[in-house]
């Protein structure tokens, strides 16, 4: 039994509904945290429901830093939230306090569980079915960045170490490459030479951070599409969720990885990669309502960097499943034998592609800035 079922009811018994749990059942389609949804009854009221989620050990080694991280930006959130005539209990997620005090639970094994309440009226798209949904998620990422543009960044925990430093990411396959844990490295020389033929790409950007031209800021690190709640009736951005990764980072690694997953209309894992092409018009939808949403909070020089975000962040990402491909698969879920190694190839399609508009991606960020 895997632990996440293994100590469920625990984790259920650590908490507080404010009525009868009735069922708990796996829940989404997430890669790394396993994640239910909770039913409840309390009393003649009608059913409530909460998400509850044990966070990833392997992906987390100090979960009180992840739920430290989230407790410290949710605060924020809100009374900057309520000071602009929001609601503060939809627009940003809420812990709930387990029955000790604490905002999460440690089982046994040392898994952190943790509850939010369920936004009840919304939905999750895994890709942009019309281009004003992907600027409405655009809006809500750009809002986050505005509403956290002072919060003090070097207060927050780095809970994953080097997370999108790219440099260390082709590092650490350069040395998965030389030890070649599972014998695959035979099979990937393509996938190498793309990456080998972009390695001076990787330190663009961290150079301008460590120049000082590029500030450091809080940010989210996994804006995806996925990752945004959107109103059902209005389809316009209710909340931006799974916080997990906040950290200190680059606003243009944040507009970079949305570009990345939502920008093309194929799945991540696509083996045809003919279907696997970067939508230039979604591109144009997703700048035009990131910038909309954060109202003037970035530098020049971080409007500069826009189209390099979405170009590193693919790569990084490609990188990163490659190199967990490598190792065996075990960061990264996968339900199919390749599957990582699919993942790798659909994102070096997408670098090529932006390499191939890359002008036109820069005449964009103008268009807007």
């Amino acid at each position: 039994m895997a632990p996440a079922e293994q100590y469920l009811q625990k984790a259920l018994d650590a908490f507080d509904f404010g009525g009868q749990v009735v069922g708990a059942v796996r829940f989404g389609s997430g890669h790394i945290n396993d994640t239910f949804c909770v039913h409840t009854q309390p009393g003649e009221d009608p059913c409530r429901r909460f998400i509850l989620q044990r966070i990833s050990p392997s992906a987390f080694h100090h979960p009180e830093q992840v739920m430290a991280n989230i407790a410290g930006v949710t605060s924020h959130l809100k009374k900057e939230i309520a000071a602009q005539g929001g609601d503060p209990e939809r627009e940003t997620l809420s812990l709930c306090q387990a029955r000790d005090g604490r905002c999460f639970y440690t089982d046994p094994e040392g898994g952190a569980w943790r509850v939010y309440p369920f936004l009840e009226g919304t939905m999750c798209l895994q890709s942009a079915d019309t281009p004003e949904r992907f600027a409405a998620s655009a809006r809500a990422f750009g809002k986050f960045q505005r509403m956290l543009k002072d919060y003090p960044a070097d207060t927050l925990y780095e809970t994953i170490p080097h997370f999108h430093d790219t440099e260390a990411r082709l590092a650490k396959l350069k040395e998965v490459v030389a030890a070649d844990p599972m014998g695959r490295v035979k099979d990937v020389g393509p996938e190498l030479a793309f990456v080998a033929a972009r390695e001076g790409d990787c330190s663009v950007v961290l150079q301008a951070l460590r120049s000082g031209e590029l500030p450091l800021r809080v940010t989210h690190n996994d804006t995806k599409l996925n990752n945004v709640l959107l109103d059902r009736t209005t389809g316009e951005a209710v909340c931006v969720i799974d916080l997990d990764t906040v950290m200190p980072g680059l606003s243009i690694n944040d507009f970079g990885d949305s570009i990345r997953f939502g920008a093309n209309h194929c799945a991540e894992d696509e083996t045809d990669l003919d279907k696997v092409n970067f939508d230039l018009n979604l591109f144009d939808a997703y700048t035009r309502g990131f910038l909309e949403g954060a109202e003037g909070a970035f530098t020049p020089a971080e409007l500069d960097y826009l189209p390099w975000g979405a170009r590193l962040i693919t790569l990084e990402c490609g990188i990163r499943f490659l190199t967990d491909y490598l190792e065996g698969d075990h960061y990264f879920r996968i339900h199919r034998p390749g599957q990582n190694l699919d993942r790798c190839r659909t994102q070096f399609k997408l670098v090529a592609d932006m390499e191939a508009c890359w002008d036109k991606m820069c005449s964009v960020v103008d268009r807007y800035r």
